[in-house]
């Protein structure tokens, strides 16, 4: 297939609000080895391409510098080296920037097929999040099941898929939202309590428990000395965003005298083989989640490729549940 030199995409003007996003014409990009291009049919939007829009998260190097960390379509390109992908085949991947364009390329080890029952909208809100849920709170937080389990902002798009992932893990799952409704969601995705961070204090409820043996947090800030007085003994606490900040002073003898792990990570610095590792853990344990009916996707909203400005005003309001895609393709 002969593609076209230039393609629609939406980029980053200048570093600042959601106003910055601007619709552009830029060039097809280029399989390398081991690269695959994809026709995007939707792409995810996430916190990160907010925080890089606003200059806060500068992307790789080697990366595309235009935001989009997931998408679903169809592969139409092949790079040297490629075994798994043909010319016609249906994907979601994990992007290390581009997604926000008709066409994206990324690692052919981090892209995987759709899985059965789902539509290409549907899938395009699958990797950034299933990838970093499970590599955080399974692979370097080691949830069990019977554990308790904390993830705050659980209508997130991370939360609603969090909650799942742990329940279907057997885990009891503990988790905060901003509201009264909120709450009901989360506790209809499987969360056995959740807490209005407005009215409801997460520590003592998690204390009466017996701690939480994990929680997965994206806040910071000042949720930080609070998530460890949350903890269990021989509690894991996994950081994977900072939102009210990465600054805190914390008393660290608690650490030691309780036995707790304060770890962390972020998943788009990371190497292509560490993402290959992870995307064959999602495949092998998340996809049949999703083919059971044990994980379902939570659909905020959609908006089309140029209005990719309003999909971020919705992400940093308060009243999304779900994910946010835009619609690239028709």
């Amino acid at each position: 297939m002969t593609l076209s030199h230039s393609m629609l995409a939406v980029e980053i003007s200048v570093p600042g609000g959601p106003d910055v996003l601007t619709p552009c014409s830029v060039p097809v990009p280029v399989p390398g080895h081991g690269q695959i291009i994809i026709r995007v049919a939707y792409a995810g939007v996430n916190r990160p391409d907010a925080l890089q829009r606003a200059g806060a998260y500068a992307p790789p190097p080697s990366a595309s510098p235009l935001p989009g960390l997931e998408c679903s379509g169809t592969v139409v390109e092949v790079g040297p080296g490629v075994s798994r992908w043909q010319i016609g085949d249906q994907v979601c991947a994990l992007l290390p920037g581009g997604g926000y364009a008709e066409y994206a390329v990324t690692h052919e080890a981090h892209a995987l097929p759709i899985p059965r029952g789902l539509s290409l909208r549907e899938a395009a809100c699958l990797p950034e999040t299933c990838y970093t849920v499970w590599s955080n709170m399974v692979m370097r937080g080691g949830l069990s099941a019977g554990e308790r389990f904390l993830v705050h902002g659980g209508t997130s798009g991370i939360g609603t898929t969090a909650i799942q992932i742990a329940r279907a893990l057997g885990a009891r799952v503990f988790t905060t939202a901003g509201s009264d409704e909120k709450c009901a969601v989360c506790r209809d995705l499987g969360a056995e309590v959740a807490l209005n961070y407005r009215t409801d204090d997460f520590v003592p409820v998690l204390k009466s428990e017996g701690g939480a043996n994990l929680i997965l947090d994206m806040v910071g800030g000042p949720y930080i000395e609070r998530n460890i007085k949350a903890l269990a003994d021989d509690g894991r606490l996994v950081q994977i965003a900072f939102l009210q900040g990465p600054k805190v002073t914390i008393n660290l003898a608690e650490v030691m005298t309780r036995r707790l792990t304060f770890t962390g990570s972020t998943l788009r610095p990371q190497s292509d083989l560490a993402k290959a590792r992870i995307a064959r853990e999602v495949e092998t344990h998340v996809w049949p989640m999703i083919e059971r009916g044990a994980l379902r996707v939570v659909m905020d909203s959609e908006f089309a490729l140029a209005e990719a400005a309003a999909a971020h005003w919705r992400i940093e309001a308060e009243g999304h549940v779900g994910k946010i895609v835009l619609r690239v393709e028709g």
